[in-house]
């Protein structure tokens, strides 16, 4: 069974909610406030009309286990970013980070046939940045003191992959990824 992106549904609400607020995930995000249900579901509300980013559940197994985005999509650019968050913590380190950033790299540069896809990561995260980099993204920038988050600055990498990089490795990439799991 591989994994599956769900579009969201109203009754998803409460659960990307508690994993947004869950320190496991806030920890990496660019805010930590706690998140009420009224401001989840004008999110929502908000992300159903809006043509510039598309989020889907990630789900194994028929469970439920993240969220995943791209957003900041610029049609005439060919260009977006993308984000996305493991909230079921007993399924990290077992290959499904991997199939999702698989996923989305195959669906930005072949179902939206783009040329470039881009990521932010805190650079404290080095274990996200060490696999966005083994997908063939590479480091274009680094953002000082970025983000103020909590009372203190962070430091965020800014990487990049363009569709020529991913044609190349995308085969084996893909090789690797779904014969480890076998």
């Amino acid at each position: 069974m591989d994994i599956q992106l769900v579009d969201i549904k109203e009754e998803d609400l409460e659960l990307i909610r508690h994993w947004r607020n869950s320190k496991e995930v806030s920890q990496y995000m660019y805010t930590s406030d706690e998140i009420t249900s009224e401001q989840q579901k004008k999110w929502y509300d908000k992300i159903k009309s809006d043509a510039s980013q598309k989020y889907w559940l990630i789900e194994y197994d028929e469970k439920k286990l993240g969220l995943v985005s791209i957003y900041n999509i610029k049609l005439n650019f060919k260009h977006c970013s993308w984000a996305f968050y493991l909230g079921n913590t007993e399924v990290r380190g077992a290959g499904i980070g991997s199939k999702v950033e698989y996923t989305i790299l195959n669906y930005v540069f072949e179902t939206m046939n783009f040329n470039k896809l881009i990521c932010e990561v805190f650079t404290f995260n080095e274990k996200v940045i060490q696999m966005h980099k083994k997908f063939g993204f590479k480091q274009e920038g680094l953002y000082k003191e970025h983000i103020l988050k909590d009372g203190q600055y962070f430091d965020v990498a800014a990487l990049a992959i363009l569709k020529h990089e991913w044609d190349e490795i995308k085969e084996s990439l893909r090789q690797s990824i779904y014969n480890r799991a076998s």
